[in-house]
């Protein structure tokens, strides 16, 4: 199969059949060998019913449907193990990303022999809250991570079969996919997009928040390196100051008052306390999930055409999906 076009479901029914539509129409000008993996990720809307509508009309389209809502993320790197395509090209389907970008990426990776052509917005989306918190994010991610990705990045990108198989080699269970994107490395090309604004974002601050912690923690140890030399810091003050306090009572006979500056002392030692304490519970509880090895998607079942749904056990990163970096596509049936 030439192509595989990836995207996920949740609250996608208002837009879903002019999605596929216009995915289509662009598909069928770079080829005819082409297919569309939609992945239901525990959608609470009729996301799932149009799909399957569209499904038995269209024998190029499959549904994956998740057990549950599992995230963005995680269903993203689901719709990719189950992609057959030499080219597979992953976007939202909210339509922000124009699905058209694809013959855009498609003539520059043919023209560059690029493994991977993404899309980076010119310029950020939204409001003034959005556009901020959005740049604050890569800013803060990139000084901290020890792979820094580009800002304003977007999910649309068009990637070879030999990269997605790399990528597939990544075993996390708590990951953010544009770090593992950037993880993997091999030639990946930029281009310039415009991406559409249809609305107030879902993450609120409380979201971003959690997301940027989550991002650093799992692909940087950098914040147990900065606790370690901010303790060293920390030390090193308060010796200097215990020993000027020394020097000042032995030679001088002074004494220093100030109750009040003994007690903003202790109240931000124990805020430093308390908060390198929780960095380093945010990494133990990551280490937990790890070592448990449950699989990061549990798939309901997936509709194909060549027979009706059948239920799958999606082991996320099985040895058999990886080896010699080929797609492989016999999942285990309850």
């Amino acid at each position: 199969m030439d192509l595989s076009i990836v995207t996920t479901l949740y609250a996608s029914a208002p837009h879903l059949e002019e999605f596929y539509a216009r995915t289509c129409a662009v598909a069928e000008r770079v080829t005819s060998d082409f297919e569309i993996i939609l992945v239901n990720d525990g959608s609470r809307d009729n996301s799932l019913e149009i799909a399957l509508s569209i499904y038995r009309k269209d024998p190029r389209v499959r549904v994956v449907d998740l057990s549950r809502n599992f995230g963005h993320h995680k269903a993203m790197m689901t719709g990719l193990i189950h992609a057959r395509g030499e080219l597979i090209f992953l976007l939202d389907d909210d339509l922000e990303e124009e699905p058209e970008l694809l013959e855009k990426f498609y003539e520059e990776l043919k023209a560059k022999r690029a493994d991977v052509v993404y899309g980076v917005q010119q310029k950020r989306k939204g409001k003034f809250f959005e556009r901020v918190s959005g740049a604050l994010f890569f800013k803060v991610f990139n000084l901290l991570s020890t792979y820094p990705i580009p800002p304003n990045l977007i999910t649309a990108r068009l990637m070879t079969r030999k990269y997605v198989a790399a990528l597939m080699q990544h075993q996390e269970r708590e990951f953010v996919i544009s770090g593992l994107w950037a993880l993997t490395g091999f030639n990946q090309i930029p281009i310039n997009v415009r991406k559409h604004h249809k609305g107030a974002s879902a993450y609120g601050l409380r979201q971003k928040l959690s997301h940027l912690v989550n991002a650093v923690t799992s692909f940087s140890g950098k914040p147990l390196v900065l606790i370690f030399y901010l303790g060293s810091i920390l030390i090193l003050v308060s010796s200097v100051a215990a020993f000027d306090l020394i020097i000042r009572r032995i030679f001088f006979g002074v004494m220093l008052q100030g109750w009040a500056s003994l007690i903003v002392s202790i109240w931000l030692l124990g805020g430093v306390t308390i908060f390198c304490l929780g960095v380093i519970a945010v990494y133990l509880s990551k280490i937990f999930i790890e070592v448990k090895q449950r699989p990061y998607t549990i798939i309901r079942a997936v509709y194909e055409a060549k027979e009706l749904p059948s239920v799958l056990n999606d082991r996320a990163f099985s040895g058999a999906l990886l080896e010699q970096g080929k797609q492989q596509n016999t999942d285990e049936r309850r």
